[in-house]
């Protein structure tokens, strides 16, 4: 296995908007890092904050989405945005060594931005899959990528890490 982890971030039952735009792309990278012996990822987010409706933990809405691909039983469950707040996530990349990330899933201005941000302030390598990651507010996709790339993020669309 080599030191690379891709992470799908949030794609659960509650995120509905916009992801169906993502899916097979995201597929397609689950696919890819299998057969390139890269981790593959999945995070979850539970909202234990009182009076929120979604990702509520034990519900349809906080599962994984049924027609997201799943080649790993790698997943980890946060409460606050980044990624890096699972103690057993960053359990799992200390005991696997994993040094540079392949970062895919929602939302590109909340937990994605957290967790490429903390990852980055981290010093690992994070590369950004442009195609295989959405938002509430698509609009807000470009800037994000300019913002992952202020902070020393690679941005990679699927077809070049594909080729």
């Amino acid at each position: 296995m080599q030191k690379k982890a891709l992470v799908i971030i949030d794609i659960q039952n509650d995120i509905t908007k916009n992801y169906k735009d993502v899916i097979n792309n995201i597929n397609q990278a689950i696919d890819w890092a299998d057969n390139h012996q890269i981790h593959v990822i999945y995070i979850r987010h539970e909202n234990l904050s009182a009076g929120t409706r979604t990702f509520k933990p034990d519900t349809h809405g906080s599962e994984l989405a049924s027609d997201l691909k799943m080649v790993s039983d790698n997943i980890f469950t946060k409460c606050k945005g980044n990624a890096l707040s699972s103690e057993e996530f960053t359990d799992y990349i200390r005991k696997n060594e994993i040094c540079d990330f392949y970062i895919a899933g929602a939302d590109a201005v909340a937990c994605v931005k957290s967790t490429c941000y903390n990852l980055r302030k981290a010093d690992y390598g994070v590369s950004v899959l442009s195609d295989c990651i959405t938002s509430y507010d698509k609009r807000k996709i470009d800037e994000m990528l300019h913002y992952y790339e202020s902070k020393g993020c690679n941005i990679i669309c699927l077809n070049n890490l594909l080729s």
